[in-house]
């Protein structure tokens, strides 16, 4: 039987979570699930929190670190759910949190609904549990393409608790139609590899998007995420994680910003880039070869934008392309 969600989670060296966060996923009740661990080359025993479940769980071992991306579309590729939920190891979901989104998206009017969110708590200890505030409620993208968890770290009570369009699904807990996914598949796979890690949701919310695939924020599915990298925890954060966030930041646009959004926008997104650069060249001299790299790929970086835009004016399926800016950054610098 064809399963309605697939349950892809992507580990790396993440075995302290991994029992709360698979006992979880494997505890969803009102569908029918897979749950498929692709581990990227772990060296303190994040399988054996697979093997634990006794078979609930499938591996597939990778022999290196391919980074989130590319294993994520190895987990993607692994499965056959409807519906493909993008987790974290450091997310525990509340026991209804795919059916609640499944049953959205299977309703007549969310056929064009290509991806939702749920109401993310922040998650404390070893046990994941949740606290009174808020993780992410949606990815809100600005004009100029910048993006943020809605709500990060504010207080939960009283803050968005109705159903809404958003920009895109945070992917600590991204709930996909895999049709969608599949429509947004490039060279690179459905999540983008060049990204490694971080920013690679945004980009897949971006193109899903450009594609015309709605997002919802959907409150009734409800889980808990530890965030551990946020901005004020930067230089905290490895030399490697840094020079990945840098690269991305740009490959972001590159991949998805149109002449005329880079217009509208040059001089705001101009004076950040200086204050980005410049830091690489004071105080995260680590983060230099993010633009390196991007130099040595230009030619290839280029290509896979042009496929993406002749993706997006060839709008599969008939669909017309959402009017507008993404909700949520009409006018946000």
């Amino acid at each position: 039987m064809t399963p309605d969600v697939s349950i892809v989670v992507v580990s790396k060296d993440s075995a302290a979570d991994l029992p709360v966060s698979l006992a979880a996923a494997a505890a969803q009740r009102g569908v029918a699930s897979e749950i498929v661990l692709v581990d990227n080359a772990s060296t303190d025993g994040s399988r054996d929190a697979a093997a634990a479940l006794g078979g609930a769980v499938r591996v597939v071992a990778l022999p290196t670190n391919a980074g989130f991306a590319a294993a994520m579309n190895e987990g993607i590729a692994a499965t056959t759910g409807r519906y493909v939920l993008a987790l974290n190891p450091d997310c525990r979901l509340e026991p209804d949190f795919a059916a609640v989104l499944a049953r959205r998206l299977d309703a007549a009017d969310a056929a064009d609904v290509g991806s939702a969110s749920g109401r993310l708590y922040r998650a404390a200890g070893p046990e994941l549990a949740r606290t009174d505030r808020l993780d992410s409620t949606g990815i809100r993208f600005t004009a100029s393409g910048r993006h943020f968890d809605r709500g990060a770290g504010e207080a939960a009570a009283g803050r968005f608790e109705t159903e809404e369009e958003v920009g895109g699904a945070s992917g600590a807990a991204g709930f996909y139609r895999r049709a969608a996914l599949e429509d947004a598949r490039i060279s690179t796979g459905v999540f983008d590899a060049d990204f490694f890690l971080y920013r690679e949701d945004a980009d897949l919310a971006w193109r899903l998007r450009r594609l015309g695939w709605r997002c919802l924020y959907v409150p009734a599915a409800v889980a808990a995420h530890r965030r551990l990298n946020t901005p004020d925890r930067r230089r905290r954060m490895s030399a490697e994680a840094n020079r990945h966030s840098v690269k991305n930041r740009f490959l972001l646009r590159i991949n998805n910003q149109t002449a005329g959004e880079a217009l509208a926008t040059a001089v705001p997104t101009f004076a950040r880039d200086l204050v980005v650069v410049g830091a690489c060249l004071t105080v995260e001299r680590s983060s230099l070869p993010a633009f390196g790299w991007l130099w040595r790929n230009r030619r290839r970086l280029w290509a896979k934008r042009k496929e993406i835009q002749a993706k997006v004016a060839s709008m599969r399926l008939g669909r017309a392309p959402h009017p507008g800016p993404l909700p949520g950054g009409e006018g946000d610098f």
